[in-house]
């Protein structure tokens, strides 16, 4: 009757010893990862989850929102706390350092380089390597794609592991869990509620504190015309936060992070949005799932076909660090003012932020071409002039000591690559000596034009004037970022 007990204990003992044995596979892994990307990642993203609720749980300030959630609701006190649990829940990710740098590095590489070519530029490599081991680092970047938590996240892989705010579109499986093992937390954005905002403040603090590097888009959403939208001071508020311990003011940095593309995967969806909000039709939801369907089946045969051909570069720029010391120095009595009034400084910080990351912006082959375009009242532009106008453009840029890819190369060739993707795209059309813009391609032309005209100088104008898109309203800037 006993005679299986070895066997079940032969069977505990191997299945302990596998456990143990992955697990120390695993921590070499991570090792490993760390020690090829010589990667910063911050102490607190290994903490666990059980850690970081308990620390949250135990937070006043969280406590003191309970009480006024319960009183003004008229609900019970066990209700609100139930409320917050959910909210951590939702919150706090579980950073794995072997998903980050193992999956996802890896996954991140082939993706990007089978869609782009990418280029990272640094305004001061030295000056980032440079900084303080105990900085507190908060990169914010203007947002163009998707991709970009990608892209970005691609680009500096070799210097430090960001946490990203992710807002709510990505709280859908699978995507909530990778997010969440690649250290992003969530928010939720036009979500008004105080309790909500208490929790998400005081979870930003605690991270910030303990010196996890941060992530950010500045405008709070994707640009839906291509220019830089107005930034957002939400997040950036509940950081600068905790300079109300003094100690904290020298160790808070921004770095600025500007980002552009030959082609934003989502444009055209962007577009249709944006008419939206002018008031025009949108197309039905079954016309642009059939969009969608033509471009996966259309990409899906150029792979099998072996005429595959990606669309062009995607380019990140890390500006210099902006140490917020000499900032809070002139903004001694900044948490003694009423919070309209600090919040309008915090606003007036986050412009002069988003000036810098405008002047970062890269100028890819695509954005000058479309700019060149842009500047001509007709919609047919002999190639001569055409080219003229893009090396008028580029050496006014230089001059302005805009970022402008591959500058050294003839302007004939700049031209080709860009041609190669405005054809591919049905945005141009060679005829005769010339080139004209196709109906349909005429708001693509000014979406990418927009994304370098602020930096354009004496040609800036004529882009501006030739804009067929409808400017977005700017949201209140109480919004999060």
């Amino acid at each position: 009757m006993r005679a299986w007990i070895p066997y079940v204990i032969i069977g505990a003992i191997a299945l302990l010893t596998s456990i143990v044995l992955a697990r120390r596979y695993a921590n070499r892994s991570a090792a490993r990862a760390l020690l090829r990307h010589r990667a910063r990642v911050d102490r607190f993203k290994l903490a666990s989850r059980a850690h970081v609720r308990a620390q949250l749980l135990e937070d006043p300030a969280i406590a003191e929102a309970v009480r006024e959630h319960a009183a003004e609701l008229g609900v019970s006190e066990g209700a609100a706390w139930k409320r917050v649990r959910e909210y951590i829940e939702e919150i706090v990710p579980f950073f794995n350092v072997i998903a980050y740098f193992q999956i996802g590095y890896r996954v991140s590489r082939a993706v990007l380089n089978l869609f782009y070519k990418v280029t990272v530029e640094f305004e001061d490599r030295s000056a980032v390597q440079r900084l303080p081991k105990n900085a507190v680092l908060l990169y914010l970047m203007n947002h163009r794609s998707n991709a970009d938590y990608v892209l970005v996240g691609f680009a500096l892989s070799g210097q430090v592991a960001i946490s990203y705010a992710v807002g709510e579109w990505a709280r859908a499986f699978p995507l909530e869990h990778l997010f969440k093992a690649f250290g992003a937390y969530f928010v939720r954005r036009r979500y008004r509620e105080k309790l909500y905002h208490t929790v998400l403040e005081r979870y930003v603090q605690l991270i910030t504190r303990q010196g996890v590097t941060q992530g950010i888009f500045l405008e709070g959403g994707l640009t839906r015309d291509g220019r830089l939208r107005p930034p957002k001071i939400g997040l950036l508020d509940y950081v600068i936060g905790i300079a109300r311990e003094p100690e904290y003011r020298a160790r808070l940095y921004v770095i600025p992070v500007a980002v552009n593309y030959d082609r934003v995967l989502e444009d055209r969806s962007l577009l249709l949005e944006l008419a939206k909000s002018e008031g025009r039709a949108r197309p039905s939801r079954a016309s642009q799932m059939a969009d969608v369907a033509r471009f996966l089946i259309w990409n899906v045969t150029r792979l099998l076909t072996r005429r595959w051909k990606r669309y062009g570069r995607a380019a990140v720029v890390v500006g210099r660090p902006m140490p917020l010391e000499p900032w809070f120095e002139r903004e001694r009595d900044l948490f003694d003012v009423p919070r309209s009034e600090r919040l309008a400084r915090v606003q007036r910080l986050s412009d002069d932020v988003m000036e810098r990351i405008g002047g970062l912006i890269p100028v890819t082959p695509v954005t000058l071409a479309c700019a060149a375009i842009q500047s001509f009242e007709s919609d047919f532009i002999p190639r001569t002039r055409l080219l003229q106008r893009m090396e008028e453009m580029r050496d006014a840029l230089i001059e302005l000591n805009a970022r402008v890819l591959r500058a050294d190369r003839d302007i004939e060739e700049t031209f080709d690559r860009a041609w190669r993707m405005l054809r591919m795209r049905r945005i141009l059309s060679e005829s005769g000596d010339g080139f004209a813009v196709l109906p349909r391609g005429r708001a693509l032309v000014s979406y990418y034009a927009n994304s370098i005209a602020h930096v354009l100088g004496p040609f800036e104008s004529a882009v501006r004037e030739r804009d067929t898109l409808p400017a977005v309203r700017a949201s209140g800037a109480w919004a999060l970022s």
